[in-house]
């Protein structure tokens, strides 16, 4: 078989974290009842006139600047023609001919080393409705909540060569919009969108082959199995003798398929015309610069403080910062505490394992910082052991409970009463003679056995260290 190399290009579609929509006062909120946040704007009503959101500008340019983009002074929408059910003008408004950034790009990493990804362009436009089709009642429902809602969609260039590469792409381009708070960049609720234009060539060929669009992709792993399934599928097609047709497809992520959904148009299938509407923005150095000023830490940043300023090692901090969520809760929590490393093990270990198990992301987390920062000074003040901590972090991961409260209510606090302690000792060393007689005869493991039969008389109240000090005083009697 005859060598062949994958060409792909993204078109990464955000829906931006504003309030209201892109030409709008509708909420933008997810989830609502089914249009419910709509007006005459939104749903295409004739005579209505939109106004652009000043905060959807000033996002799509923090996200350019973030990503090396010029930023055009002088912008401005476009119309871009075609009937569906779910685009109620049967146009959107988007930005072809002058669009807000051009020319940027961002450095990822593979196994195969560093390599630069350009960006083509960022354009400001406003989101479709969403289609429900009811395989019941054969039908198709549209739910207007989501037309309008602003996007600005990052045209990539054709650099990829790989699934590991568009992951990359994809997860550093989502870290630094979340990091900037232009998003929550959440795939499974469709505020991040990724399309996939895939060709293949024989491996020397200069000139591209014919490319497909691959859409219905939520999620990273489904984006690497569509971009798998999708280059084997034009490699068969060429040694077949056969031609790859340029078209948009949908991929079936629980049948592993991708099939054709229509004919792959061009941008003067379209009609694109300057919406007349809208006046053009013109953008002056001051605004990007005040754009520019506002930026915050990012994630490069973050690792080289992390390391010299709380003296956390560099796979932790890689963790910790590989979230917007997980960096915040981190600073905050070792703020009210002063104790960056104790915070750095409770996110890295019960925190993640919470999260895993659970199906979460980190943006989903809801307790406080306040209430991880209480648990560990109750944990250094011995007020409670680590066994019993890990129990009432459940808790305060579930819940978001006040630790203090809930130890004192469940009656949690380490029993220091050292009579108390000795009696219970004495008690387990009298009803395991066996352990007893292992460990004098130099098995040095039997009293981990005995350490765990004292805990659990003690109902887990009590100091493991204390425990295992007690033992072994009383044993060498």
């Amino acid at each position: 078989m005859r060598q062949y190399e994958t060409v792909i290009g993204l078109e990464v579609h955000v829906e931006l974290a504003t309030k209201t929509k892109i030409f709008c006062g509708c909420s933008t909120a997810f989830g609502g009842a089914p249009n419910t946040h709509t007006c005459p704007v939104c749903t295409g009503m004739p005579g209505s006139l939109p106004v652009l959101n000043r905060q959807v500008l000033e996002y799509a340019m923090a996200v350019g600047l973030a990503t090396n983009c010029e930023i055009n002074r002088y912008c401005k929408f476009d119309r871009k023609n075609y009937f569906y059910p779910d685009n109620p003008q049967n146009y959107q408004i988007s930005q072809l001919y002058l669009p807000i950034c051009h020319d940027g790009g961002i450095e990822i990493e593979t196994g195969f080393g560093k390599k630069t990804v350009g960006i083509h362009e960022i354009h400001m436009e406003e989101d479709a409705g969403k289609l429900i089709h009811d395989e019941w009642e054969d039908c198709s429902l549209v739910d207007y909540n989501r037309s309008g809602v602003p996007l600005i969609e990052i045209v990539s260039e054709p650099d990829m060569r790989s699934a590991e590469e568009v992951i990359a792409y994809l997860d550093k381009l989502r870290l630094i919009i979340q990091y900037l708070g232009a998003s929550d960049c959440k795939l499974q609720e469709g505020s991040m969108r990724a399309d996939v234009n895939l060709s293949v060539r024989e491996a020397g060929q200069k000139e591209f082959g014919t490319r497909t669009e691959m859409k219905n992709l939520n999620s990273f792993r489904a984006i690497a199995r569509a971009i798998e399934n999708e280059r084997d599928r034009q490699i068969d097609l060429l040694e077949a003798g056969e031609k790859v047709v340029q078209e948009t497809r949908r991929w079936d992520d629980a049948k592993e398929y991708s099939y054709a959904m229509r004919s792959k148009e061009d941008a003067q299938d379209y009609r694109y015309f300057p919406d007349p509407d809208l006046v053009p923005v013109v953008i002056s150095d001051e605004w990007i610069e005040k754009i520019r000023a506002a930026q915050p830490e990012m994630r490069a940043e973050k690792l080289v403080r992390y390391r010299e300023e709380f003296g956390i090692p560099d796979y932790d901090a890689g963790i910790l910062t590989s979230s917007k969520k997980m960096a915040d809760m981190f600073e905050e929590t070792a703020a009210l505490c002063g104790k960056p490393k104790k915070v750095s093990n409770w996110l890295m270990g019960e925190t993640l394992r919470l999260l895993k198990e659970q199906n979460l992301d980190p943006e989903d987390m809801r307790f406080s910082p306040k209430h991880l920062a209480d648990l560990i000074d109750l944990v250094d003040a011995g007020t409670v052991n680590s066994t019993v901590a890990k129990d009432v972090f459940a808790e305060i991961f579930a819940r978001d409970v006040d630790p203090a409260v809930y130890v004192e209510e469940k009656g949690l606090k380490t029993v220091n009463d050292e009579g108390a302690l000795r009696k219970t000792v004495e008690e387990v060393i009298a009803a395991n003679p066996q352990s007893v007689a292992d460990y004098r005869g130099g098995k040095e493991k039997a009293i981990g056995f005995l350490v765990g039969q004292t805990m659990k008389a003690m109902k887990g109240k009590a100091d493991p260290g204390a425990v295992n000090r007690l033992l072994k005083e009383i044993l060498a009697q």
